[in-house]
């Protein structure tokens, strides 16, 4: 077995084999442009990304694939679905625990003018929909909640608010990139006009994501994006710029083998999580679960330790990779907002780490690195009870 484990898949998923060998063709004899509909070249390419576009509208639950804009990832997915439909003087409504892309978009927003309200959590992660219903005033432009937070795991109601944004005649986002191919995903059933994805986060290629923009919303009023990066007018005139045919055609394949591959996918990370939080709990004790126990990602577990500190924590533990938290947000020096929100103290906060089986953990790896976590968090109580 190969040291280290990799334990950090809600920070980026190896490359599926499957998914390269699909890419590879683009990378060499086929490389035409997807916009050159002059020669077969371009032919070839643009079928690619349409065959491509299907699989990716499939594993949302899209019923129309022209619905799925090609991005470079969530970052910028969650930008165009924010700052698109936001106007000048409009409102939106988002919660104390989406991912930077969202917070940091809604405070630039808010240095513009844009009032934002930023909702609360309760104290497993999960936001009331209730307090969606209240929060919204004739001036809200949009509600994004993310569908599964990307440190904790939790995944939110969606159909639930989705439900109560169609009633108040508002657009709905979610920023899916934990959980596309991971969880089932209806659109349509849940009310979503706006989605964010990552390819990389379902084990395609870093650089490629999308965004599914519902063209006319389920009231039947048009949804009014405005582009933010103009040019050749590509992908609906939403995101100009020249396709990456093979990123594109390995997030549609990674989309596909996830949606195929998902409820078996499901109930094995299930039982490895399971088994990994029973072992390491009995071992050690003083082990915390941060969310909510069932309403959470199958690969996900997110840890405090009384009585230690994660980084050094990390820093000892050679065998195995895994985080204090989101990638996104590690260069920060402040701990973990998602478990602020949660109302965590600082030494739970400090002490937590987060875990992230993936499709290529296997249970050799999950007992190594349970021998492995409790024999680093005993030293270190034992150094910490001695000083």
């Amino acid at each position: 077995m190969k040291l280290p484990i990799y334990l950090d898949n809600h920070a980026t998923t190896r490359v599926d084999p499957r998914v390269v060998e699909t890419m590879l063709p683009f990378l060499g004899e086929d490389y035409g442009n997807a916009a050159s509909l002059q020669h077969v070249f371009g032919w070839r390419a643009e079928a690619a990304v349409e065959i491509a576009r299907e699989e990716v509208a499939a594993g949302v639950g899209a019923p129309d694939p022209r619905d799925i804009v090609f991005t470079s990832g969530a970052t910028e997915s969650d930008n165009l679905a924010i700052q698109g439909v936001t106007p000048a003087g409009g409102h939106v409504v988002t919660a104390a625990t989406e991912h930077p892309a969202v917070l940091d978009t809604c405070e630039a927003l808010a240095k513009r003018g844009v009032a934002v309200s930023v909702l609360p959590v309760d104290s497993l992660g999960i936001v009331d929909p209730e307090q969606v219903a209240r929060a919204i005033t004739e001036r809200t432009a949009l509600v994004s909640i993310m569908a599964a937070n990307n440190e904790i795991g939790v995944l939110q109601p969606l159909a639930e608010i989705g439900r109560v944004c169609r009633e108040r005649g508002v657009p709905f986002h979610t920023d899916a990139a934990q959980a596309v191919g991971k969880i089932p995903l209806d659109v349509e059933a849940m009310g979503i006009d706006l989605l964010s994805i990552s390819a990389h986060k379902l084990y395609g290629p870093k650089g490629i994501g999308a965004l599914f923009a519902r063209r006319r919303r389920s009231d039947g009023r048009r949804l009014q994006l405005v582009p933010q990066l103009h040019g050749g007018g590509h992908e609906r005139g939403l995101r100009s710029g020249t396709l990456p045919v093979p990123l594109a055609v390995g997030l549609g394949k990674a989309v596909s083998l996830c949606l195929a591959e998902m409820d078996a996918e499901a109930r094995r990370l299930l039982g490895l999580r399971s088994r990994m939080l029973d072992r390491l709990s009995q071992s050690l004790g003083g082990v915390l679960l941060n969310g909510h126990p069932e309403r959470r990602l199958a690969g996900n577990l997110n840890l405090s330790f009384e009585g230690i500190e994660a980084d050094a924590l990390i820093s000892e533990l050679k065998e195995v990779a895994v985080s204090a938290g989101s990638a996104c947000s590690s260069a920060k020096p402040e701990t973990s907002h998602v478990l602020r929100a949660l109302g965590c103290d600082a030494a739970r906060t400090r002490s937590s780490i987060r875990i992230g089986l993936g499709r290529f953990t296997s249970d050799e790896e999950v007992e190594v690195a349970t021998d492995a976590l409790t024999a680093r968090v005993t030293a270190q109580r034992e150094r910490r009870g001695k000083a």
